[in-house]
């Protein structure tokens, strides 16, 4: 069947479609609903549940079961308090705040600039596509971007806005960061008012106690990231896994912020999964280390299919005080270009500040050069909620059949699918279910399938559709006859006759993580 491809070419509309497909078809539901909801608190779906499983899974197969010299570990939600005062974020974990005094709302400072930097950079994305339009199949896009003046003119305007705010922030003068929003006469974005507040800090972490009493209560925080559990386990697991420099130990789980500007639907919330890996180097070898994580990163990403063009190192203007270089990898969202992943060298900050505050030495001792130091740390750390947005909000698509009806398909890369395959018996009679659940039987002890028989098969293939299975088992009179199946693809609708000895290998060729991790 041949179609062609009807985009969802306004992002703010795309955006919408993916919020209501994603709670229709059962991936993402407001936090406790029945209640009105809990702001910015979201729990995953029967199928959210799976394609979340399937990326972290993807992730860890790629970080720790390919990389010899990667562990994982699992470290607990409450940690020490003094941890926390060690990591700097009791100090310094704040976001710059910025409230508009006619609306009452409240907004995190540097993103109102940066919403303005996104504003510029759609301007010289209308600039490309007018070139492209009248130069056609000559048209260069990096000759282009290069050379012409009115594109200039924004990036540069981007460029130095960017690079004031960053100095602005890094040495805290929250004076210059208003004063920068009032230069560039940014509105408040629900009622238009320019009449802003003060900015001031806000610290992000969630404080609880510990304790069967309230008088004898430890005072906890619940942990902003999962990175301090590696961190204050350096010496348990390279001591017990005996552990030589460069090692790597890796971590995914639950983290807290009290986002008071959270948005952007599971983009920014206040519990959220990260998935993390911290990298101890010799000092000296962090510039080599730094690029080969970068490359690395980028290259898992783009082993999922989702379009080179989609994603572009963003190089930190700020830096924090004990790093020596930072890049996040950013993905084109539907509401602009975000980060999405961190590739940070933080030097010997971490263990250093740990064991100063502990008292204990959290050092290495290095064979070949006969001495004790505190290694370096490159860092990776990726936000699982984020990613799932990234590949949700990318499969979504929309087509117009050769016949003029509209499908809506989540053309998910078919490795994270929540399922690989959908068997489908043709009639409820005939003894065509009892076949069906047959292959389910067969087929559920290597990949995770599902069985409907409910509605015309036609309507079953758009429901497949809509949930990303890569592929429909259909069962019919003929399977009765030969053994042989109906196979039809999700993203061709191309329906083929296998038999059904051949199903598992065909299936496993198209989902298996070996086959799309190859590609990095």
């Amino acid at each position: 069947m041949v179609f062609y491809f009807c985009g969802m070419n306004n992002p703010e509309d795309h955006f919408k479609k993916v919020i209501s497909h994603a709670k229709e078809y059962g991936f993402v539901f407001q936090s406790s609903e029945i209640y009105d909801g809990l702001s910015a608190v979201y729990d995953y779906g029967q199928n959210g549940v799976e394609l979340k499983k399937n990326i972290r899974d993807y992730w860890w197969k790629a970080m720790v079961q390919m990389n010899r010299n990667i562990v994982g570990l699992d470290a607990a939600i409450f940690m020490h308090p003094t941890t926390w005062k060690a990591s700097g974020h009791v100090d310094a974990f704040n976001d710059p705040l910025i409230d508009n005094k006619d609306s009452k709302k409240r907004y995190r400072a540097d993103v109102l600039i940066e919403d303005y930097c996104a504003k510029i950079e759609q301007k010289i994305e209308k600039e490309v596509k007018k070139a492209q339009k009248r130069f056609g199949d000559a048209f260069n896009k990096d000759e282009f971007l290069s050379t012409n003046g009115r594109v200039l003119g924004y990036q540069q305007k981007i460029d130095s806005i960017l690079k004031r705010l960053g100095k602005s922030l890094e040495h805290e003068d929250l004076a210059d960061v208003k004063a920068l929003i009032e230069e560039l006469e940014i509105a408040d974005p629900a009622s238009g008012s320019r009449n802003w507040t003060d900015v001031k800090q806000f610290n992000l972490m969630f404080g609880t106690k510990l304790g069967a009493s309230a008088e004898n209560a430890m005072d906890l925080y619940l942990r902003p990231e999962t990175a301090q559990g590696i961190f204050v386990n350096f010496l348990n697991v390279q001591k017990t896994g005996r552990m030589k420099i460069p090692f790597g130990i890796a971590q995914t789980g639950k983290a807290f912020r009290n986002e008071i500007v959270a948005r952007q639907f599971i983009f920014r919330m206040r519990e959220f999964e990260q998935m993390e890996m911290q990298f101890f180097i010799k000092p000296g070898t962090q510039a080599k280390w730094y690029e080969h994580w970068k490359d690395a990163r980028l290259k898992w990403h783009l082993s999922l299919g989702m379009g080179q063009e989609n994603y572009r190192f963003h190089d930190h203007e700020k830096l924090a005080h004990y790093a020596d270089a930072a890049a996040d990898i950013e993905f084109k969202f539907p509401f602009g270009f975000k980060e999405l992943e961190g590739i940070h060298s933080r030097t010997d900050f971490d263990l250093s500040q740990h064991e100063l505050h502990a008292g204990k030495k959290l050092q290495f001792f290095d064979p070949e050069d006969n001495k004790n130091y505190v290694p370096y740390v490159l860092e990776t750390s990726i936000g699982l909620d984020r990613m799932f947005l990234a590949v949700f909000s990318n499969s979504l698509k929309e087509e117009i059949l050769d016949n003029n009806t509209t499908r809506t398909v989540l053309k998910l890369p078919a490795v994270l699918a929540p399922y690989k395959a959908a068997i489908l018996p043709l009639v409820k009679k005939d003894g065509l279910p009892e076949i069906a659940q047959s292959i389910l039987k067969d087929l559920q002890w290597d990949f995770n399938v599902i069985y409907d028989e409910k509605d015309a098969v036609g309507r079953r293939y758009r429901r497949q559709d809509a949930i990303g299975t890569p592929f429909c088992i259909t069962v019919d009179h003929q399977t009765l006859d030969n053994q042989t199946v109906t196979l039809r693809s999700r993203d061709t609708m191309i329906q083929e006759r296998v038999a059904v000895s051949d199903l598992k290998h065909l299936i496993d060729t198209h989902v298996s993580a070996r086959n799309w991790l190859k590609k990095c």
